[in-house]
């Protein structure tokens, strides 16, 4: 079964009417071009439609190739056609003929707009799919992946955990990938420290999401830290990521000094902030929430970008204290990277965007420190690694001291993205 699997959606074709509609002309063509592809014939099928007044309404064809089949849909009415081709590689590699023919086919048709897909099939890992996620309508990145070892429909969402040769432990929700083992430092690192060192001695911190844990994580590497409030509205997130992803939160979860919150981050912070007690204000607040828009159109955490929920979160800071967080991809979702710092800017005296290279997503992201008085750039490479030891914060993969003032060297085309 070991083979590459080709289709092809062609729309507003130009070509003659007769290969939309006529089965003799259009079985003269496609046995002619699949024999001149190389490929062996072995059996056909040509079925032409009527429509109510008995006028041709198109055809369906199928030929039995040696090497698997091949499959036209005509739809004259539209002007469309769809393609399919399946060759097997395993005595022999037959890619080339298959795409060759693919190529031929579509350039006959002359459609002005088409849309083709590439599969390989049978590779061998005969349990691994290909996990794909959308970063726009015309743009995805995946990775392959074992069946999931745990995958719930909570009230709020799909939850899947999922091993993988290169990230090790995949954690999805909504199918949308969230963090894994073996990157979720490059995100995790860089949204907790960089503020966290530039405060001089942070001791409460509220989390929005982050029910992986990850953020708990390294922000309990500060010894100040006296109590974390991680406010994560589905607790099957956290139920799921204690029993698999320990190798990201090291424990973190059931730490004494995280008080956990099941509730939704957007009432939560609108009732902390009417009840406006001094007990319930921090120094940090960490948005480590899902996108806005969700790859399968889900909003689970939109109502956490607006203007009103980040008016909200700086009456729940401490003198002093700052934001954190993502924007998206500078290069893929631009215009959400523009807004969001739009509306940091419009609520906090001081914003400093900053961008690490993910993975896991497949792409630059973006991050942002928010804060009436906070800068991360008062603090040169010295006064970092001097914090870094007084603190003894250890074990960090991807943060140091020279880290932290060239993730805030932002290319031009970031630069201009909301300024």
């Amino acid at each position: 079964m070991q083979g590459l699997h080709l289709t092809a959606d062609c729309y507003d074709c130009r070509c003659p009417p007769a290969l939309l509609l006529d089965p003799v002309r259009l079985r003269q063509f496609v046995v002619e071009q699949t024999l001149r592809s190389g490929l062996t014939i072995v059996g056909e099928k040509f079925h032409p439609f009527q429509s109510a007044d008995g006028s041709p309404a198109g055809v369906t064809c199928a030929l039995l190739l040696a090497e698997s089949h091949l499959a036209i849909h005509t739809w004259p009415e539209r002007q469309a056609v769809t393609l399919d081709v399946y060759v097997c590689n395993f005595t022999e590699d037959n890619s080339a003929k298959a795409s060759a023919l693919l190529d031929t086919l579509i350039s006959s048709f002359a459609p002005a707009r088409w849309q083709t897909h590439r599969l390989q099939r049978g590779s061998g890992a005969s349990d691994q799919t290909l996990a794909l996620e959308q970063l726009t309508p015309h743009t995805a990145y995946g990775t392959q992946l074992a069946p999931p070892l745990a995958q719930m429909q909570s009230p709020f969402q799909h939850i899947e955990i999922a091993d993988s040769a290169e990230f090790g432990k995949v954690m999805r929700l909504d199918g949308a990938f969230m963090t894994s083992e073996r990157d979720e430092f490059f995100y995790h690192e860089c949204l907790v420290h960089p503020a966290a060192l530039s405060h001089p001695g942070p001791r409460r911190a509220l989390i929005i999401g982050g029910g992986d844990g990850g953020s708990s994580e390294e922000l309990l590497k500060h010894p100040s830290i006296e109590q974390i409030t991680l406010c994560e509205i589905d607790p099957m997130v956290i139920q799921l990521a204690r029993l698999h992803l320990q190798q990201i939160h090291h424990g973190a979860l059931d730490d004494p000094r995280v008080r956990h919150v099941a509730q939704d981050g957007f009432a939560y912070v609108q009732e902390t902030a009417s009840a406006a007690a001094a007990g319930q204000r921090y120094d940090l607040i960490l948005l480590d929430l899902t996108d806005p828009q969700g790859a399968n159109g889900s909003a689970l955490a939109a109502d956490c970008y607006t203007s009103e929920f980040l008016q909200a979160c700086r009456a729940l800071l401490n003198p002093g204290g700052a934001l954190v967080m993502h924007l998206g991809s500078p290069f893929h979702h631009p215009q959400r990277f523009a807004l969001l710092r739009q509306r940091l800017n419009s609520v906090f005296s001081l914003v400093h965007p900053y961008t690490v290279h993910v993975p896991l997503y497949g792409a630059l992201w973006g991050m942002a420190i928010a804060s009436d008085s906070l800068d991360p750039l008062r603090l040169d490479s010295h006064a970092i690694a001097c914090r870094l030891g007084d603190r003894a914060v250890g074990e960090l993969q991807y943060y140091n001291e020279n880290v932290h003032s060239a993730l805030f060297a932002l290319p031009n085309f970031v630069q201009n993205l909301g300024a």
